[in-house]
């Protein structure tokens, strides 16, 4: 019997149905369908791998044949089914229909946990909040230390041999990120958002500024496009009611040096970053990452719950 994975299972389902479903809908169409039974590998919740590998197929994939569509909760659809007129109007009604956004109230240390997710899901980095309290100066902390710091390791899961190999080269073995995060980035706090986030992030490879509200209007976009491609600052949109469609709208620009002058004052000032310093000396030593001395990664459910409540 011929075996589907969940993205040819997606892909069958979308062609019958002909309209924009949600991960959940297409795995509760392929179980009435009898699909659910030639699927190579099941897991407890299917429609959340379903998702996962379509957000990472689209996002990787330049000849993805699947597009999101911009609704809540997201929507997939195939691209081949709908000239662009046909997807401009399937985006426009899926726009009509969504709900007011939440008036929930969460603050920016509230976000952490939802960019550790992403951080660790889609970038492969292992992060460790920053807090500002620690810092020795406080008057001018927020403009010197970000609010969260992340590390990837490239040669995480390399043999011993390979490792020793390539320290003799001289290869890269860490990848240092600085975030800056923000509950919503609208015309008011823009610039001085995103100054912040240039200021604290000089020393690291690469600088991102999160949010979880990103203001949809084109002037603004353009505004934020202009601003990150001269300064190289990625921009990372966080989904608070679904994590997985969080996404770089704009990527940092990488740098392969670092600003060895800031990074010994951000540790000469904050205690937080000092134990950051040490955590990857001693990851890198030993050659085995431990997870669990960064910042914990929640699943899916227990962010949306914490984000939602």
């Amino acid at each position: 019997m011929t075996t589907l994975t969940f993205l040819e299972l997606a892909r069958r389902v979308l062609a019958e149905k002909k309209e924009p479903l949600t991960a959940e809908s297409i795995w509760q169409i392929a179980r009435a369908e009898g699909y659910d039974k030639i699927v190579a590998t099941k897991g407890k919740t299917p429609w959340k791998t379903i998702a996962a590998q379509l957000y990472v197929d689209i996002r990787d994939n330049s000849n993805s044949s699947f597009l999101k569509i911009d609704s809540k909760p997201k929507k997939f659809f195939l691209k081949g089914l709908a000239s662009p007129q046909d997807l401009e109007r399937i985006r426009e009604r899926e726009r009509k229909v969504v709900e007011t956004p939440s008036k929930t109230a969460f603050s920016e240390r509230d976000l952490h946990p939802l960019l550790a997710f992403y951080a660790y899901t889609y970038m492969n980095a292992y992060t460790k909040t920053i807090r500002h309290q620690r810092s020795a100066k406080k008057s001018y902390a927020q403009w010197l230390h970000p609010d969260l710091v992340g590390v990837h390791f490239p040669a995480e899961g390399w043999g011993n041999e390979v490792r020793d190999f390539g320290l003799t080269l001289g290869a890269r073995f860490v990848k240092l990120y600085s975030f800056e995060v923000k509950t919503e980035l609208t015309f008011s706090n823009i610039r001085e958002s995103f100054f912040q986030a240039v200021s604290n992030s000089s020393w690291a490879n690469e600088g991102h500024l999160g949010a979880a509200r990103v203001n949809p209007d084109a002037e603004f976009t353009s505004e934020l496009r202009r601003l990150s491609a001269s300064f190289g600052i990625g921009i990372i949109r966080l989904d608070a009611e679904d994590p997985h469609a969080s996404d770089i709208l704009f990527p940092a620009k990488s740098k392969d040096d670092l600003d060895w002058e800031t990074i010994n004052k951000l540790a000469g000032e904050n205690s937080d970053f000092r134990e950051f310093l040490a955590r990857v000396k001693n990851d890198l030593a030993s050659g085995e990452v431990r997870k669990e001395k960064y910042e914990p990664v929640y699943d899916t459910e227990k962010l949306r719950a914490a984000l939602t409540k």
